[in-house]
């Protein structure tokens, strides 16, 4: 149950418009920064949704790793993104994986400004 959780919300992406809003695009970027990370997808599924009156329609992508997940959701009309990485730590520290596969996500989208949270899970109380 040992793991790292990283969250990840950015604002104002500069990415081209394709990360935001064509599902196959992420999709297939998403599994490829996983594999470049060292971890291991075992399924996928990438939703795209329809435009608004207020701009084109965001993506939600989920990876399921082996070693847990990676979920990604985008708003185009306002250029953000929500990441979500977490790694549980069974079979060894995935630790470095993780926050490269997070670095990666980021340096995608290209945002201004960012706020990140690191969480420890699963440590029992001393």
């Amino acid at each position: 149950m040992h793991g790292l959780h990283l969250t990840a919300d950015l604002h104002d992406c500069q990415c081209g418009p394709q990360w935001l809003t064509d599902r196959d695009a992420l999709g297939a970027v998403c599994l490829k920064a996983v594999a470049a990370a060292g971890l291991q997808a075992v399924g996928k599924l990438i939703h795209g949704f329809p435009a608004t009156p207020q701009g084109p329609g965001g993506v939600t992508a989920t990876v399921l790793l082996a070693e847990s997940h990676l979920c990604i959701h985008t708003w185009p009309e306002q250029r953000g993104v929500t990441l979500d990485v977490y790694v549980c730590n069974f079979s060894g520290d995935h630790s470095a994986k993780a926050h490269a596969l997070m670095e990666c996500l980021v340096s995608l989208f290209q945002p201004r400004h960012s706020e990140r949270n690191e969480l420890q899970r699963g440590r029992v109380a001393a």
